[in-house]
């Protein structure tokens, strides 16, 4: 699938960019794998991991996707482009607000341009359980990205990119995330702060994100979002599988923070169909029903069914894992 193509990565630097490149790297052989991105120092950090040397196919590019004029460049001969860049951090974009649109947004829509301008072939953009029901900006504009990169497919017109989104939970381990703080404290005498005890969320892990990417960049026909089926976890619990004596702390809930995570709602379950590992939910504007049948055929030829009107995919109403199978993943994720 990625061999001999070139791809681009936006946010390359990201937690999720690094372990994309470490997984493309160790299973495929493209021509030239771009990370963009606007930080030197993390790029001079990776390239200490990823050599331009040991890896030939590697290319460092400085920019930013709120520069059209430089992300044009960066795109011209991509094949595929994985867009991660993002402001994520729900507090920063709360106090940030026109730096948040200004990258989560305009910087949808430029990329979008650009993947239009350059003939690009496939473009998937990573998206977030905030962007359902948004009550922050971070996911009310990452909503809005979504749909700026679905919609994109009419203006390619069936004759230049194909747009997806791949929307997840909280990914265990990423740049601050809970954990890391967590991690920082367990061995300290201050307790673990906690907003509120009935809070839940999804998880799942770099790895499984990343391959879950590969499937979806395999699978895309333009114009789906997809959604891995994950387990949830109390913020808690967590708590206890890092450090069962610790002492938690529950300090309220933050501006723009949910208790409950969604991802996706019940008035798009008509849009929803329902796989063995993941949903898909079809575009708003899709009313061919031969298209529709054709976006039912999932891998390997397994046809999905829609969910019913009932449906909810939320993080309080879904599979948790327990103490003890949180403290295993942890392990785990340790180990790689």
């Amino acid at each position: 699938m990625l061999n001999n193509k070139n791809i681009l990565i936006t946010g390359g630097t990201g937690s999720f960019g690094q372990k994309f490149v470490e997984i493309v790297l160790k299973k495929f052989k493209p021509k030239k794998l771009i990370i963009f991105s606007r930080g030197e120092s993390k790029q001079s950090l990776m390239a200490e991991k990823f050599s331009t040397n040991d890896y030939k196919c590697i290319r460092y590019f400085i920019g930013d996707v709120r520069d059209f004029d430089r992300l044009k460049i960066a795109t011209r001969g991509i094949d595929i482009i994985i867009h991660a860049a993002a402001m994520k951090q729900v507090p920063a974009s709360e106090y940030n607000p026109i730096e948040c649109i200004k990258t989560n947004i305009y910087g949808a829509q430029n990329l979008v341009l650009a993947s239009i301008e350059n003939n690009v072939k496939k473009v998937v953009a990573l998206s977030t359980d905030k962007a359902v029901n948004p009550i922050n900006l971070y996911g009310a504009s990452k909503l809005s990205s979504d749909k700026l990169i679905i919609s994109a497919n009419n203006l390619s017109a069936g004759k230049g990119p194909i747009f997806s989104v791949v929307r997840y939970g909280n990914v265990y381990g990423s740049t601050g995330s809970v954990v890391e703080l967590f991690e920082k404290l367990k061995n300290s005498n201050k307790p673990f702060p906690i907003t509120n005890k009935s809070m839940t969320r999804f998880i799942i892990s770099l790895d499984q994100g990343v391959m879950f990417v590969l499937r979806s960049l395999n699978m895309m026909k333009g114009g789906e979002i997809f959604l891995p089926k994950m387990p949830s976890i109390k913020i808690i619990d967590l708590a206890k599988a890092i450090n069962q004596s610790k002492r938690i702390s529950i300090i309220g809930i933050r501006p723009g923070e949910k208790i409950h995570e969604s991802m996706t709602t019940q008035d798009d379950n008509n849009l929803l169909i329902e796989f063995k590992n993941y949903f898909k939910h079809l575009p708003s504007y899709m009313q061919n029903a031969k298209e529709i049948k054709r976006y039912k055929i999932g891998e390997n030829g397994e046809i999905g069914n829609y969910v019913s009107s009932k449906f909810s995919y939320t993080s309080d109403k879904n599979k948790f894992l327990n103490i003890k199978e949180i403290r295993k993943f942890i392990i785990n994720q340790k180990k790689k």
